[in-house]
Formats: structure tokens, C-alpha cells, sequence
């Protein structure tokens, strides 16, 4: 199967001396209907590859490919596929939503009727319908993140580019947005590179994570896999007497934890928490409470960022 987008030792260089190696020779393919997590820490390279996907900011070397088609030379047939959305980026601040979809709609061949037709069901759905006569001035940044996600898929593209589009949200209406981006994904078949911070949201979304560092990519794999990579979990007590013996004990064990007042959160291998309930029993220590924390996708990000 051929990929939507297939991309190959994509680089970017700043100048310098020596030069800023934003990218450094990354290879991935995103297939049709599917949704790709770009993860990693601040400053790995997620937004500036978004950037050279766009078609905003040049490549130093390395090649994209959209529907098997070059994109230096078919830049603008490309374009007409693809949408971009992003908490950080803006739209004319003196035009009202209506004309800000109805200029955008036309940039991608939509008519009037088409425009319309399409965009009262998206802004319904993210509550702004009755704001089409309100200015981009006015709006706080919740609504504006919400009409940056209608723009984008107005044009029904085939390629959604997401740059942390639910960063400015609040959780009701994230949860909304993931809801809406997986109805694209099994009705449309959109495929979509997804970039958050939430871990939640990825793990919800995603079929496969790429996560980048330094501007490489370290890992590329379902996220169920990445997880199974973490070997620690989190046991949980809330303890009755005697919690400087639990401190002692984990600090003889060197396992890391956090505490406050009579609650402790321990990290373990899952191999040593039978036998650490084991000692905290013949110490004569009590708890009310225990709860032991599987792994997760914020673990694995946490772990690759420490790393």
C-alpha cells in the first residue's frame, strides 16, 4: 500500500557556527485513515517538521512525498488535501468567523453554498454557531482554538496536520474535539499527524507514536508496545501508623517516592511490590488504603525525556 505521505532523511539545519540541526534525517509513513502521535520534549524538532510538511519553512535535505507526489514540485495541488490546526497560530483578527471561513473556503475552490453548507454543523458542534457575526478580536481563546479546528476541516482534507489543537481547552471540550478527530478518522478516512502534551489524548488517539529527541526519531510503535517498555509501576498506600518506616524501608529498597502527610506513592518494579507489602506487614505498619498505578504513556514519555 502506498503511503498518504511518505517522508525520507527529512533534515533542518539552522545556520550557525556550527549549524542548529533542528531535524536530523527522520523517516516515517503516515498510511490512509491513520492517526500518527508526534511526540517528544520541547525543542525535539515536532513543530519545525510540521513546518517543513506545510511547506512554510524549507528543508535542508530529504525529500516529502504527498499521494506519491513530490512536494517541491507540486506544492500548491498538494496543499488543496491537506489543513493545518494549531493553538498557537492565528487567523485576521478583524474579520468575523463567517468571513474568515468563507475567505479560507474559497482559497480551497468552495463556493458560497458549499462554505455554509459545511460550516453551521462544525460550529455547532464546537458551540460557536452564534458567535458567525463576531470579530476574531473578540473571541477568547477557547473559541478561537475551536474556529482554528472548524477552518481546518471545513475543506474535508485528506491530511490533517495538528499541532496541539486542544493545548487552550478545557476538558469538556478537548474530550469533544478528540471525539470529533476519531469520527474523521472511521468516517472520512483522514489520516492525521497529531502532536499534545496530554498523554491521555494521544493515548486515546493515536495508532502509532513517533517520538522524536533531538531531532530524531527514537521510537516509532503502537503505544500499547511502548508501554509494555516500562517495567515500573506506582504502588499507592495511604498509611494509618508508622509511615517513617515505610520512608526507611523504601530508602533501604532505593525505591523512589513522593509522600505528603499519610499518603506515599512508591515506584517499583512490579516483581518487588508482593514482597514490599510482605515487610510492610511484619513491621506491624497499617494502612487504609492501597492502590497499585499500571504504567502509561505519560510514564514512557517521562522515562524517554529523562533519558
Amino acid at each position: 500500500m502506498t503511503a498518504i505521505l511518505s517522508v525520507e532523511k527529512l533534515t533542518k539545519k539552522f545556520p550557525g557556527k556550527p549549524p542548529m540541526v533542528a531535524v536530523d534525517g527522520i523517516s516515517f509513513d503516515l498510511q490512509k485513515g491513520e492517526i500518527l502521535g508526534l511526540l517528544g520534549p520541547n525543542g525535539a524538532g515536532k513543530t519545525t517538521t510540521i513546518h517543513m510538511l506545510l511547506g512554510t519553512l524549507t528543508y535542508t535535505s530529504g525529500s516529502i512525498l504527498y499521494f506519491g507526489k513530490d512536494f517541491r514540485k507540486n506544492r500548491s495541488d498538494v496543499l488543496q488535501n491537506v489543513a493545518f490546526a494549531s493553538t498557537y497560530v492565528n487567523v485576521p483578527w478583524k474579520l468575523t468567523i463567517r468571513q474568515n471561513l468563507d475567505v479560507f473556503g474559497r482559497l480551497y475552490g468552495l463556493s458560497g453554498p458549499e462554505i455554509k453548507l459545511r460550516s453551521i454543523p462544525l460550529l455547532e458542534r464546537f458551540g460557536i454557531a452564534d458567535k458567525l457575526d463576531v470579530t476574531v478580536t473578540q473571541l477568547s481563546a477557547g473559541q478561537l482554538t475551536r474556529l482554528i479546528i472548524v477552518k481546518a476541516f471545513l475543506v474535508k482534507p485528506l491530511i490533517a496536520l495538528l499541532d496541539e489543537p486542544t493545548a487552550s481547552l478545557d476538558p469538556d471540550m478537548a474530550k469533544e474535539v478528540c471525539s470529533f478527530l476519531l469520527e474523521q478518522r472511521d468516517k472520512e478516512g483522514t489520516s492525521m499527524l497529531f502532536t499534545s502534551h496530554k498523554m491521555d489524548e494521544v493515548a486515546e488517539l493515536c495508532d502509532r507514536i513517533l517520538f522524536l529527541q533531538s531531532g530524531k526519531i527514537i521510537a516509532n510503535d503502537i503505544p500499547e508496545n511502548l508501554v509494555k517498555t516500562i517495567s515500573h509501576s506506582r504502588l499507592e498506600l495511604v498509611v494509618v501508623e508508622g509511615m517513617e518506616k515505610v520512608i526507611a524501608l523504601a530508602v533501604e529498597k532505593k525505591f523512589s517516592y513522593k509522600s505528603d502527610h499519610r499518603w506515599i506513592e512508591l515506584e517499583m518494579e512490579d516483581t518487588f511490590i508482593a514482597p514490599f507489602l510482605i515487610e510492610l506487614a511484619r513491621a506491624n505498619i497499617s494502612y487504609s488504603s492501597i492502590r497499585i498505578n499500571q504504567p502509561n504513556l505519560e510514564d514512557y514519555f517521562l522515562k524517554m525525556v529523562k533519558r
